[in-house]
């Protein structure tokens, strides 16, 4: 299917498109719904300029891809559990995805993306990183591959969440470090920073060592595009096969817009 309602522009050989000719503020017909998708499929992350929509224009959009995800995380907006408030400013001493992460690796079905929109932001830094992990997966040596096949980890919502509220209990799951993306089929990388502990099936100095070459790897700028946010812009992510990171480089300035994420039918598979 080619593009008919919308533009979509690449913008690295990996990964992210900017998209254009779209008005989210209006209904999106199932014809521009379903290129939006494409489109993510395709890139791994969209993104979305002068979009000036309110809180129940991005949940509306959001629910074109599914069921909005309720955050285990993080408590929502008191009148819209689905939404979470992103911000910072001089108050804050720390911000929220300033390392390497998937968003909710934790949770036993992660979200199938996540859809940000900043209404308010720095005049200048403030962006965000994002990375694909089919890319670090390819770049894997065959060796390597194949000696993490059948491996798993386990992604611990208290490594991301338990500086925050300490005495909350978090979700804790296993999933392949290898893995497989619902949609596409194509292998990725399945370790985060953010919410990896451990290898399973290794001793725990072994794990330990070895999560550490892996999130280098997955790290690396060779797989990355960083996008500059501007006010009212969006971005859209496959939560699947990317990582991001928030820059925190704009203190005391401030940042600050709402998140919705989407429900996923199934995991990322071995």
């Amino acid at each position: 299917m080619g593009y008919h309602t919308i533009s979509v522009s690449p913008m690295s050989p990996y990964l992210g498109a900017e998209i254009g000719n779209i008005d989210l503020s209006k209904p999106l017909s199932n014809r521009g719904a379903e290129e939006v998708h494409q489109a993510l499929i395709e890139n791994s992350v969209i993104f979305f300029r002068d979009q000036d929509i309110d809180i129940p224009g991005l949940k509306e959009f959001g629910r074109r891809f599914g069921t909005l995800h309720i955050h285990s995380g993080m408590t929502g907006l008191p009148d819209h559990p689905e939404v979470t408030r992103i911000h910072a400013d001089e108050n804050s001493e720390r911000v929220i995805g300033e390392e390497w992460h998937t968003d909710l690796s934790c949770d036993p079905i992660p979200p199938l993306g996540s859809i940000l929109h900043l209404h308010t932001v720095p005049e200048l830094g403030g962006d965000t990183i994002f990375a694909s992990m089919y890319a670090a997966y390819e770049e894997l040596s065959d060796r390597m591959k194949a000696f993490l096949s059948g491996l798993t980890a386990t992604h611990d919502g208290y490594l991301a969440f338990g500086y925050r509220y300490p005495d909350r209990q978090y979700n804790r799951t296993v999933h392949p470090v290898i893995a497989r993306h619902p949609v596409t089929g194509r292998k990725l990388l399945y370790v985060n920073r953010g919410f990896t502990s451990r290898i399973n099936e290794l001793p725990i100095d072994e794990s330990r060592e070895l999560l550490q070459v892996l999130f280098r790897h997955c790290e690396k700028a060779d797989f990355q595009i960083r996008f500059r946010w501007r006010k009212n812009s969006i971005a859209f992510w496959d939560n699947r096969c990317t990582q991001h990171l928030a820059i925190w480089d704009y203190y005391p300035h401030t940042r600050s817009g709402y998140r919705v994420q989407i429900d996923a039918d199934q995991p990322v598979s071995a």
